[in-house]
């Protein structure tokens, strides 16, 4: 396993996080329910934590970790602000599972087959993590 692959694929992995990181904000920003806005916030509070375990194996590879989403992932942002963010909990919620799913999806194809059992065992678990918070946000959409 190359590590110079096994960090590029991390720091792809990371920029996603930090994507959501910046989603979770503007839907915490918009969320008028205090229990709604707690959710998101922990849910945020996790994403950040995905986002500091990852940034530290590649640091542990001898890597250097990105410290934003990159270009794309700006340009993707620009575009997702100028449609503007959901303002009603219903809405914030589906818009909160939506990228969860994607950002599960895009993660299982950067990562699939490209990392080292340890970083493979991390992205799992945070993986995991997703799946629990969109069972999580479904139940409160309910």
């Amino acid at each position: 396993m190359n590590e110079s692959n096994v960090v590029k694929e991390l720091n792809e992995y990371l920029r996603g996080e930090y994507m959501g990181i910046h989603s979770y904000e503007h839907y915490i920003k918009n969320a008028q329910d205090s229990n709604i806005k707690a959710a998101l916030q922990q849910i945020q509070q996790d994403h950040k934590q995905h986002a500091a375990k990852i940034a530290e194996r590649i640091q542990n590879l001898g890597g250097k970790a990105d410290e934003d989403n990159g270009f794309m992932g700006s340009v993707s942002e620009a575009m997702m602000n100028l449609k503007g963010f959901p303002d009603e909990t219903k809405e914030i919620l589906k818009g909160a599972i939506k990228g969860q799913q994607m950002g599960i999806q895009t993660t299982e194809k950067i990562v699939r087959g490209d990392l080292d059992p340890e970083s493979q065992q991390i992205v799992e678990n945070n993986l995991s993590e997703d799946r629990a918070h969109i069972e999580q946000l479904n139940n409160l959409l309910q």
